[in-house]
């Protein structure tokens, strides 16, 4: 490990993104297949106010984990709340060592998941935006011709609702969905930030496994993506693999060399081994690239623990960067 201090993880690095929404019909969303429903899917239909943990099972469930809409109620459940909040589905995914993906806010994104047969959990409003009513259910298909989609919902296994009134419910509710990927699974139209912030929340989580799975993935699909070989290197580094996570490193900054997180991350690497003063010219390149962002202090702060392991450095080793 890096010493005791916290290394510069990658949910600093602000990958949130923002995006807008619309209610359109089926085809004009561009529907590629006269009918998908993915039959499959289980379904737990839900006890009074338990639409999350029952909607979070259908997910889980249809992405292979074994469990169910009664065991997850002390997961997600709030009784003070009466229901289910978003971060609660989130994280609950995440220790289930499932990357819970938030897909596009829009109704081609929907649609291509369940192209893809991944059924899709999502938040409806059946309120307003004064007077709410927060509804969790899992989309598991639709039919292009009669415009509607297919819903497991509340205590009804099978509800066909109209396309156009299923997505005014949705987007009263900010287009929120999820699907439930294995770790390393990617989908066919998926979003480099949003996938590599998905990821970042299983290695914060501590299932580094999987985060390491998915951050491979997200390298092989995005290679040019500094940030992919950045969390990969993370991960490597916890998991001990250090030739790996300077490996990685180091293509991150070939890619951004002006990246402080990941160089800091590097040059600590570097001290520990015993290669003083590599990691010094690295730190030094840090601080520079730091100066005035948020990660100047937790660089400054790198130097000075690589000023005191260069004080009592011995030889450097024969394969230490020259």
């Amino acid at each position: 490990m890096i010493g005791a201090r916290a290394r510069i993880a990658l949910a600093g690095l602000g990958l949130l993104a923002g995006a807008g929404c619309s209610s359109v019909a089926l085809r004009e969303a561009g529907a590629g297949a006269a009918r998908v429903e993915l039959a499959d899917t289980p379904f737990f239909p839900q006890q009074q106010y338990q639409c999350g943990p029952a909607a979070l099972a259908t997910v889980l469930v249809a992405a292979g984990v074994a469990t169910s809409a009664e065991a997850l109620v002390p997961e997600v459940y709030l009784p003070g709340r009466k229901g289910s909040l978003q971060a609660e589905l989130l994280g609950a995914a995440r220790r289930h060592e499932r990357l819970p993906y938030v897909i596009d806010p829009g109704p081609g994104a929907l649609i291509a998941q369940l192209d893809d047969g991944r059924p899709v959990l999502v938040l409806q409003n059946f309120g307003s935006a004064r007077s709410p009513a927060w509804h969790y259910a899992v989309v598991i298909g639709y039919e292009r011709g009669a415009d509607r989609f297919i819903l497991r919902t509340g205590t009804t296994r099978r509800q066909q609702t109209a396309a156009r009134r299923f997505l005014a419910t949705w987007r009263r509710a900010g287009s929120w969905g999820i699907v439930a990927l294995r770790p390393g699974e990617l989908p066919r139209a998926a979003d480099a930030r949003r996938y590599l912030e998905a990821s970042n929340g299983l290695e914060a989580a501590g299932r580094t496994t999987a985060a390491a799975l998915s951050y491979a993935a997200a390298t092989a699909r995005w290679p040019q993506e500094p940030l992919g070989w950045f969390g990969l290197a993370n991960v490597r580094l916890t998991e001990g693999r250090f030739a790996d996570a300077e490996a990685a490193y180091r293509q991150a900054l070939a890619l951004d060399p002006a990246q402080p997180a990941a160089r800091n991350n590097l040059a600590l690497l570097l001290a520990r081994r015993g290669c003083a003063d590599a990691a010094q010219a690295e730190i030094g390149r840090a601080r520079a690239d730091a100066g005035g962002t948020p990660f100047a202090a937790e660089v400054a702060a790198s130097a000075a623990e690589i000023a005191a392991l260069r004080a009592t450095a011995g030889t450097p080793s024969a394969d230490c960067p020259r």
